[in-house]
C-alpha cells in the first residue's frame, strides 16, 4: 500500500494511515482482506459498456468517501462481503470472460488498487484479453491510479459534488471537487479519444457519470459546464436520473424523496444546449429498488 510508513494505508485523500495490513480498518472500512459482494454480468449499465452481453461487474466492498444517500449502502461500510485473495481474484477476471463479458468493471476499487493491479496483470499473463472498467466514486488520488493506468481501458468515474459545501454536507469531505478535478484530469489523459469496435461497445474512452440529486439541478448543471468546457467531446457524460432515497428517512431531508422529472429533464436540456452530444441519459423509471442489485456474493 502507498505508505508514509510501514503498514500505514495512504491509498485514497484520506490518508488515514491505517494499518490495514495488521488488520486495522481503514476509513473505507476495510482491513487487510479483499472483500467482494459480487461479480457477475451486469445489464444495467451505459449501452456502450454493459450492451446485450453484459458487463463482467466485480463489486468491491468498503469506500473512503461513504455519501450519507449511498446507492450501495449495503456494501459501501466494508460489513458485507466475501474475504477472498489476490489469486482467487485472477481467478474471477478470468470466469467472467469465459462468461462471455464485454469487460471486467471493478466498482470502487481504489482501496485495493496495490492488490487489484498485481491480480489484474497476473489475470492478463494468464489470457484475460477484454477491456477493463476502472467504476470509482472520483475520490483518488493520481498517485493510487497510477498504480492501474497501465491495465485499464475505460475509466467510468463520478463527478458528484462541485461544491465544497455540498461535498461537506452529504459526504464529510470538502475537498471532494478538488480532487476528483485532478483525479478526473489524470484519468482523460490516460484513456485518450474514445474507441469502438463495430458492435458499439467502448473498447478504450472515458465516461464521467453525474447522478442528479433532488434539489440540485444547479449543482449538476455547474459540473456538466465544467466537463464540457475542460474536455469537449474528448470524453463522454453519463447523466443520471436513478436516485433512490434509502429506506431509513435521512438528516438531509431534501434527500429524502425521488428526483423530478422536470429536475432531470431541465438537466438534460441545459446539456443539450450547451451543445453536448457525446452523453448518455436515461429514460423510464430507474429510481427502484430492483435497480440495485442484490449483494448475496454471486461469483465470488
Amino acid at each position: 500500500m502507498i505508505s508514509d510508513k510501514p503498514g500505514g494505508c495512504r491509498l485514497c485523500p484520506r490518508q488515514c494511515n491505517a494499518k490495514r495490513d495488521q488488520g486495522v480498518k481503514g476509513v473505507c472500512g476495510t482491513a487487510g482482506e479483499i472483500l467482494v459482494a459480487r461479480a457477475a454480468l451486469h445489464m444495467w449499465g451505459e449501452p456502450c459498456i454493459s450492451g446485450t452481453k453484459g458487463s463482467g461487474t466485480v463489486f468491491f466492498s468498503g469506500c473512503p468517501l461513504r455519501c450519507s444517500f449511498c446507492q450501495n449502502r449495503e456494501i459501501s461500510d466494508g460489513s458485507a462481503g466475501k474475504a477472498i485473495d489476490e489469486q482467487r481474484l485472477t481467478e474471477i477476471f478470468l470466469e467472467l470472460q469465459e462468461k462471455g463479458a464485454a469487460n471486467i468493471n471493478l466498482v470502487t476499487a481504489g482501496h485495493y488498487a496495490d492488490r487489484v493491479a498485481r491480480a489484474l496483470s497476473e489475470a492478463k499473463r494468464r489470457g484475460l484479453a477484454i477491456p477493463i472498467v476502472w467504476n470509482s466514486g472520483g475520490y483518488e488520488l493520481p498517485e493510487t491510479l497510477s498504480l492501474v493506468a497501465d491495465l485499464v481501458d475505460i475509466w467510468l468515474p463520478d463527478f458528484k459534488f462541485f461544491s465544497k459545501e455540498t461535498a461537506a454536507r452529504y459526504a464529510k469531505a470538502p475537498d471532494y471537487p478538488e480532487i476528483a478535478a485532478k483525479a478526473i484530469a489524470f484519468m482523460a489523459e490516460k484513456a485518450g479519444p474514445p474507441v469502438f469496435d463495430a458492435e458499439g461497445y467502448m473498447k478504450r474512452g472515458m465516461i464521467v457519470r453525474h447522478l442528479v440529486l433532488p434539489g440540485h439541478r444547479k449543482e449538476a448543471e455547474d459540473i456538466i459546464r465544467y466537463l464540457y468546457e475542460t474536455y469537449g467531446d474528448r470524453i463522454y457524460l453519463s447523466i443520471m436520473n436513478q436516485y433512490t432515497p434509502p429506506k431509513e428517512k435521512l438528516p438531509e431531508k431534501e434527500l429524502n424523496r425521488k428526483l423530478t422529472r422536470y429536475e432531470y429533464d431541465r438537466t438534460v436540456a441545459f446539456a443539450m444546449d450547451l451543445g453536448i452530444t457525446n452523453a448518455y441519459i436515461q429514460e423510464g423509471e430507474t429510481a427502484k429498488e430492483s435497480f440495485i442489485p442484490p449483494f448475496t456474493g454471486e461469483g465470488v
